[in-house]
């Protein structure tokens, strides 16, 4: 285009004529000067126009700038490792972490195939990321080694994400590596945080154990002297037997006369001796197997080891932990049975024991304060599911408190009258039998009621 046809076309854009009136325009002086100030009205128009979007742009560049900036703040400062590749796998980026693992600059990385960072059995699953990314499946929680700067084979455990321009389509992959050592380091740490919790639970279990066994100690006491005076009682009676025995046969020894052994025989009652030994032997054994099996029963309670699944009565169980609650309250409430006469099963002797003699003792101190206190224990079983339930007719757990009643030092006994362990110790056995406690209120009976539910394991 000539100089002449650029002229005209300028005009045309600045819209001062057509083509049609250039010989008017040419031949007019007037209109020539007008045009040239039309045309440095448009000049300036357009060069404000250009220091507005040079304006615009300097700005622009300069939150661009910012942006870079606060990109490669974040990636610099990032421990994890991070490669940038593309669609081919090659290196288009890194950050620091990566350079300070591999020894080398980024720009000395880039453009390098990514499996080449790695060892040699790691490039092969390299490659297998960069499909997986192709087919669009994310990579999570992969173990490679990648070659340090010494040459050496460091693990890292990586993530890969796939990488979209602004079209939406795959452009690259993202590859974010944490050493493992790291890794290893937090887990012994969450490993060793997690067995000083599990110990410091298992001393609160068993603070609360011994704290439960004080209370029941009056009741515990009256468990064992019923037994222990049934046995001194019968012993009493068996040694004087044997003093009557011993003379009758003393007198047989020294050779006394059918007789004399006769009105020997009336006067000590021998007849009645010999009847009341049998009977008197196996009253003394149940009364010292009954002090036996309360003595098993307090060194199960109190055991610290970890019960295993055992043979047992579970209605019996519960008879025996109430008995001993109830026997050392303040306040006798009246206690409702309602259970078989006997229930065996496969559990664990000691916890099922430790979960009653709680639930009652906070049932038991609930109702001290209440007319005709009365205590419901109630236990019955399914095809799946054991359960114990306790319920009193208290005045029931608010709806603040409900949330609360299993947490660890929660009590709303005044101080020195609990511990806030009880329940929250037998939650954590309930659980640990793989089972559930809950607590609700119970419309009927007017107080609060739990429930006692684990799986059942079989019967015996």
């Amino acid at each position: 285009m000539s100089r002449v046809d650029k002229g005209r076309q300028a005009r045309r854009d600045f819209g001062l004529i057509d083509q049609a009136g250039v010989a008017d325009v040419l031949a007019d002086p007037t209109g020539r000067d007008e045009i040239w100030i039309e045309v440095i009205r448009k000049m300036d128009e357009v060069y404000s126009d250009l220091v507005h979007y040079q304006l615009e742009l300097e700005e622009k560049n300069t939150a661009l700038e910012e942006a870079q900036n606060f990109i490669s703040s974040v990636l610099a400062s990032m421990t994890d490792v991070l490669i940038v590749c593309d669609a081919d796998g090659k290196v288009e980026r890194a950050n620091l972490a990566a350079e300070l693992f591999t020894g080398r600059a980024e720009p000395l990385l880039r453009g390098d195939a990514l499996a080449d960072l790695f060892t040699a059995d790691s490039a092969e699953r390299i490659n297998h990321f960069l499909a997986c990314i192709r087919a669009d499946k994310p990579v999570a929680d992969e173990e490679i080694s990648l070659i340090d700067h010494r040459g050496q084979p460091a693990p890292l455990s990586v993530n890969c994400s796939a990488r979209y321009d602004h079209d939406g389509r795959l452009v690259g992959m993202v590859l974010i590596g944490r050493p493992v050592g790291e890794l290893r380091r937090a887990y012994e740490d969450l490993d060793r945080t997690h067995q000083e919790l599990t110990k410091t639970q298992r001393h609160l279990a068993f603070s609360e154990k011994m704290a439960a066994l004080g209370r029941l100690v009056a009741g515990v006491a009256h468990e064992l002297n019923n037994p222990i005076s049934f046995v001194f009682g019968n012993m009493y009676a068996l040694k004087n037997y044997g003093e009557h025995l011993k003379g009758y046969l003393q007198a047989m020894d020294d050779g006394a006369d059918a007789e004399t052994l006769r009105e020997m025989r009336d006067a000590h009652k021998i007849d009645r001796i010999l009847k009341d030994l049998t009977p008197l032997v196996d009253g003394t054994l149940e009364g010292a197997e009954r002090v036996s099996e309360i003595v098993q029963d307090l060194r199960r309670f109190s055991s610290s080891q970890e019960e295993q699944p055992e043979a047992l009565d579970v209605v019996k169980e519960i008879h025996t932990a109430t008995r001993w609650v109830v026997k050392s309250a303040r306040v006798k409430p009246e206690i409702l049975f309602d259970m078989p006469d006997e229930m065996r099963i496969l559990g664990r002797k000691g916890a099922i024991n430790q979960i009653v003699v709680n639930l009652v003792q906070n049932a038991v101190d609930i109702v001290a304060d209440v007319d005709d206190p009365t205590i419901e224990i109630a236990c019955s079983r399914d095809s799946t599911d054991v359960w114990v339930r306790v319920r009193d007719n208290g005045p029931g757990v608010s709806e603040d408190d409900r949330g609360r009643v299993f947490e660890p030092f929660f009590t709303t006994k005044p101080i020195g009258e609990g511990t806030g362990l009880g329940l929250y110790v037998s939650y954590g056995l309930a659980e640990e039998q793989d089972g559930r406690l809950i607590c609700e209120n119970d419309a009927d009976f007017g107080g609060a009621a739990f429930t006692l539910r684990l799986p059942y394991l079989g019967e015996c």
